[in-house]
C-alpha cells in the first residue's frame, strides 16, 4: 500500500487485531454482494470505506420512491436509474481507489456458480427465499464464505455459514424450501434504522473472514427485536438429512 492508502486506513491499521497484514487482505479481497437495497446498501457502503478492494454487486431493480427510506446507496437523482449504477457511483465517491463491478441482472444457476467461485466472500442481502436458497446452494458447491442476513418489520436476524472450512451448518439446515413464510418488506413493512443494524454488522462479519479477525457468526444465529431491543442467539448445527451439505450432524436449531 501507498502513503494514500496507508492515510485512509490508518485507524484500521491502529488496531492489533487488524495490523497492516490484515488491512491488505481487504485491499487484496473480493466481495460478491448481491442486493442493492436496504441491506446492501450499507454492507457495500462500508465494505468500500474499509478498503476491500474488488465489490461486485448484483441486483436486476431500478431505483424507486419507496425504496429512499432505507436505501441508502441512493437518492432522489437517482429515481428511475438501475440500482446498481447509482450503488457504483455512490461507492466510488466514498472511495475511488477500490473496482466496483456490476450486474444488472438476475443470475441464472451457472452465472451464480461462477461469481461466487470467484468471490472471498459472498454477502447475501436479498430479500426472497427462493434466492438465498440458490446462493447458498453455490456457495456450499464452490466452498464460500457466505454472510446472511434479513430484516422484516422491526426484526432482523444474522449469521454466518462456512463451508470452507467444512464445519457448521448451512442455510439450508436453518430453513426448509416449500416450509418458508414468504413475508415481504412490501406486505410488512420495516423500519428503516433497523435495516442499518443488521446491514452493518454483515459488513462486520464480512470483514472478519476475509482478515481472520476474532470470532465469526458461524454456527450462531443472532436474532433482533428492535422494538424491545433485545437481542438473542441460537445455536445452529448441521442437519443430518440436508440435501445440501449432506453431513451427519444433529438438530439444526436449538435455543
Amino acid at each position: 500500500m501507498d502513503n494514500e492508502l496507508l492515510s485512509r486506513y490508518s485507524r484500521h491499521i491502529m488496531l492489533p487485531q487488524m495490523d497492516y497484514e490484515g488491512q491488505e487482505r481487504l485491499v487484496n479481497a473480493h466481495a460478491l454482494v448481491i442486493g442493492a437495497g436496504g441491506l446492501g446498501s450499507p454492507v457495500a457502503m462500508y465494505l468500500a470505506s474499509s478498503g476491500v478492494g474488488r465489490i461486485t454487486l448484483v441486483d436486476f431493480d431500478t431505483v424507486e420512491l419507496t425504496n429512499l427510506q432505507r436505501q441508502i446507496l441512493h437518492g432522489q437523482a437517482d429515481l428511475g436509474r438501475k440500482k446498481v449504477d447509482s450503488a457504483r457511483d455512490t461507492l466510488l465517491a466514498l472511495n475511488p481507489t477500490i473496482t466496483v463491478e456490476t450486474i444488472d441482472r438476475a443470475l441464472d444457476e451457472d452465472e451464480l456458480a461462477e461469481q461466487v467461485a470467484q468471490a472471498d466472500v459472498v454477502v447475501d442481502t436479498t430479500d426472497n427465499f427462493a434466492t438465498r436458497f440458490a446462493i447458498n446452494r453455490a456457495c456450499v458447491a464452490a466452498g464460500k464464505p457466505l454472510v446472511s442476513g434479513s430484516v422484516i418489520r422491526m426484526e432482523g436476524q444474522i449469521t454466518v455459514f462456512r463451508p470452507d472450512l467444512e464445519e457448521g451448518p448451512c442455510y439450508h439446515c436453518l430453513y426448509k424450501e416449500g416450509e418458508e413464510l414468504a413475508e415481504t418488506c412490501t406486505q410488512n413493512g420495516v423500519l428503516a434504522p433497523v435495516v442499518g443494524i443488521i446491514g452493518c454488522m454483515q459488513a462486520t462479519e464480512a470483514i472478519k473472514v476475509l482478515t481472520g479477525m476474532g470470532e465469526d457468526l458461524n454456527g450462531r444465529l443472532l436474532l433482533l427485536d428492535a422494538l424491545t431491543m433485545e437481542w438473542r442467539t441460537l445455536k445452529l448445527r448441521r442437519d443430518p438429512g440436508c440435501p445440501v451439505c449432506a453431513v451427519p450432524g444433529t438438530r439444526a436449531a436449538e435455543g
